[in-house]
């Protein structure tokens, strides 16, 4: 789809999202993306690419041959157009109008939007001292109200006393509602219409709302006229709070607006009234006449929605003070409506004064941000930065919460584009505090077209005898001419005359089966990949069918142009796979490939079949350098050694420094390549020598003239260290053997002491003994 139609380019999957856009003319390129740019040189286009291809992101135009100068990129700004200063007074200091105090700035900012880019300014909020706030007690007075009524009447000028304390400039009205005047309602019996109470209870005929007292600065006439209401009665239990608040004409001032929406029952919402015959939607205007409601019979209760939608325009802060029977649904009535408070009433309404004060504190306390509807394509998103260094993003971003007095916080808003409107103009927007009456105005201007675009040259002649505009580098076709530079007329447009024009060497193929042949000419289709592209005047050429090596195209060390590779510098080969650098191959010696092969590509190629390895060092079939040289070393350093007696013929092939100690030998950071030896001599003593190749081939041997001799045992430490051994091995066995004895006799010891414990002595008579005196009784013995 184009722009025209509504419809926004997006991101593709594949691609970047500016040559995705096959964008004709600059204004629809730079509308692709905030990245996207426009080459307006004449000369960019090569052979076979489309219009199109002018747009693409800037890094790639200029990486294409674009010059930088050459690249239209406009982008978006914001100016400040009214910043007045944040009001910063006391309450005892010199009063000021309402629209004379500043709580937010700046107020008024333009902003230039260029399509996917975000704008972003700040915005400051500080709470003023002694602000002006006008408070309306809204007030059920069915029958079950008639105790609240009483605690009411006296509330002005006590609500007045404590409303000083916050601000100076303190206004309070009061309005009542009952219930819609039809059945089932209410009872429409005329005894019922003139008293809806019991016959011993005086009450005032229903009604469905009524403005008592618009907002007054006088606390003793809203006593006055408080003390003159009558409850009233109805036949449900839901009441018509509702209507009652879509009438808010009562004279509210720019200030802080409350609403304090007293009742001990719940609420009528849109499409109750079809109960009592009423099927038009409340209108959302103000019917009052004689502050009374007079179309209640005639429109429904508004839906929740347009309630919230009213209390927002009109800067509505809601305060529901009800029963705590009812706590549970105003609740979830309050998550509906921002800047809304719930408060619970005492039976008899005797709280209201602490609970408006809690509940005007809590909702003073928060910052919401809200904005007016967004054009078509624009979006917003806020950051908050609140008190104590808190930053929150998101839903949250629009708001601070336990601010006082004085507090200043700031917001972050960021504003995008997406595209242009159809219409092209200016747009307005606007971001309010909820609850306030300040707003911020934000003037939308939307970059649609090119600074290029103004200098185009009306059918110009380099657009085929004047039938397209000349503009930013580019031929902008009249309506019905189609091509490069608009040399095709859709109506007269032949193509089997004009397709062989697009056939090279007279084949059958039109543009190569690589593009499509427009007014005998070759427009090359495009790739998925923006980077790769046919070219040429038959799209016979492209820039991704080259040599890979690694699986990189050419090598990574070169571009494609037409099928073959165009090689950077220090390469060569047909994917630009072979090295002139040496580097590679150079050994650790710091000769190439070790002396031992040739630099091929980068790559050593050795010569020396025992030798191997990227550099040529490796010989897993040489003995080792010290091995190899260790008896050459011995016979021309200390004459001794297997080749002793041959040395001169065989050992003149390196040059020989003799050093005092091991110590002294080069170390190896002191030349290139250099091996440490350490060998043993027939006498068993270890030498240390170096061997070093220099870079002009010829080899360096260090040698220390001391050696390291093994020393014979010491016999004496040895013997006695074998005596001491034994000594001391014998006397443990005996203090082992004589701990063992003492634990043995111990436990003999206990056991005969267990033994004498448990001995027992009988002391009783002998049982043999027998004693030598008899008695005998004389049994004719009476005692007498």
């Amino acid at each position: 789809h184009s722009l025209n139609d509504g419809c926004f380019c997006c991101v593709c999957a594949d691609g970047n999202e500016c040559t995705k856009a096959s964008a004709q003319s600059c204004g629809e390129c730079i509308q692709a993306g905030e990245k996207c740019g426009w080459c307006t040189d004449e000369d960019f286009l090569k052979q076979g690419e489309q219009k199109s291809t002018r747009c693409d992101e800037v890094e790639a135009l200029i990486k294409k041959g674009c010059s930088e100068a050459s690249i239209e990129n406009p982008r978006g700004t914001v100016s400040v157009n009214k910043n007045q200063s944040l009001t910063d007074r006391t309450k005892d200091g010199v009063k000021l109008k309402p629209d004379q105090i500043t709580q937010i700035q700046p107020q008024k900012l333009t902003l230039d939007l260029r399509s996917g880019e975000a704008q972003t300014f700040h915005l400051t909020f500080k709470r003023a001292e002694d602000y002006p706030i006008d408070l309306y007690y809204l007030m059920d007075l069915s029958y079950s109200m008639k105790d609240d009524l009483e605690n009411v009447k006296n509330l002005g000028t006590d609500l007045m006393l404590e409303m000083q304390k916050i601000t100076s400039d303190f206004r309070i009205g009061f309005g009542s509602f009952v219930e819609k005047t039809v059945m089932p309602y209410i009872s429409t019996t005329p005894a019922k219409l003139l008293n809806p109470c019991t016959s011993d209870q005086n009450c005032t005929s229903p009604f469905s709302y009524k403005n008592v007292l618009s907002l007054t600065a006088d606390g003793f006439q809203f006593n006055n006229l408080v003390s003159k209401q009558q409850i009233s009665g109805n036949l449900d239990s839901p009441e018509g709070g509702f209507d009652a608040i879509m009438q808010n004409q009562i004279g509210w001032r720019n200030v802080t607006r409350l609403l304090v929406f007293s009742t001990d029952a719940g609420f009528h919402f849109a499409g109750d009234g079809k109960l009592g015959g009423i099927v038009l939607p409340n209108d959302g205007k103000c019917h009052l006449q004689d502050n009374m409601y007079t179309m209640s019979h005639y429109y429904d209760y508004p839906s929740i929605a347009h309630l919230v939608q009213k209390l927002s325009e009109n800067n509505i802060q809601t305060i529901f003070a009800v029963t705590e029977e009812f706590q549970p649904v105003y609740q979830e009535l309050k998550n509906l409506i921002p800047k809304s408070a719930v408060g619970t009433l005492s039976s008899d309404s005797g709280n209201v004064i602490k609970l408006i004060i809690d509940a005007y504190n809590s909702l003073s306390s928060e910052i919401i941000l809200e904005n007016s509807r967004l054009p078509e394509g624009v979006s917003i998103s806020y950051i908050s930065h609140c008190k104590n260094g808190v930053s929150e993003k998101g839903e949250n971003g629009r708001k601070c919460s336990n601010i006082s007095i004085g507090d200043q916080v700031t917001f972050e808003v960021a504003i995008t584009a997406k595209g242009c409107p159809s219409n092209g103009k200016s747009e307005t927007i606007k971001i309010k505090p909820l609850g306030f009456t300040e707003e911020v105005e934000i003037v939308l201007n939307f970059i649609c077209e090119c600074e290029c675009h103004k200098d185009g040259i009306a059918n110009s002649p380099v657009c085929h005898f004047g039938n397209g505009t000349l503009e930013c580098g580019a031929c902008r076709c009249n309506e019905g001419r189609i091509g490069r530079v608009c040399e095709c007329s859709k109506d007269e447009v032949r193509t089997e005359d004009l397709d062989a024009n697009c056939r090279m060497d007279n084949g059958t193929d039109i543009c190569s089966n690589n593009g499509d042949c427009v007014c005998g000419t070759c427009e090359c289709k495009k790739r998925d990949n923006p980077e790769e592209r046919y070219s040429g005047k038959f799209c016979e050429c492209d820039n991704f069918n080259c040599d890979r090596s690694n699986n990189k195209l050419c090598g990574g060390h070169g571009r494609c142009e037409c099928r073959k590779c165009i090689c950077d510098a220090n390469y060569t080969g047909s994917a630009c796979d072979c090295s002139l650098d040496t580097s590679t191959c150079l050994a650790s010696n710091k000769q190439i490939c070790n002396g031992r092969g040739t630099c091929e590509c980068g790559v050593c190629k050795c010569t020396d079949s025992k030798f191997q390895g990227p550099t040529c060092e490796i010989c897993p079939t040489c003995p080792g350098v010290c091995t190899e040289h260790k008896d050459c070393v011995q016979c021309r350093a200390f004459g001794t050694g297997d080749k002793k007696d041959t040395c001169e013929e065989q050992c003149n092939y390196f040059f020989l420094v003799m050093k005092k100690k091991k110590e002294e030998l080069p170390q190896p950071n002191d030349q290139p390549f250099i091996n440490h030896c350490k060998e043993r001599d027939a006498n068993d003593c270890w030498f240390f020598f170096t061997y070093a190749t220099k870079n002009d081939s010829t080899v360096e041997v260090h040698v220390a003239e001391e050696l390291e001799c093994p020393s014979g045992p010491d016999i004496i430490p040895i013997v006695a260290g074998v005596v001491a051994g034994i000594v001391l091995i014998g006397l443990a066995l005996l203090l082992i053997w004589k701990l063992l004895m003492i634990i043995h006799d111990r436990r003999e010891f206990a056991k005969f002491e267990k033994e004498k414990m448990n001995a027992k002595w009988d002391a009783g008579e002998n049982p043999i003994y027998k004693s030598a005196v008899t008695t005998v009784v004389n049994p004719k013995y009476e005692g007498k």
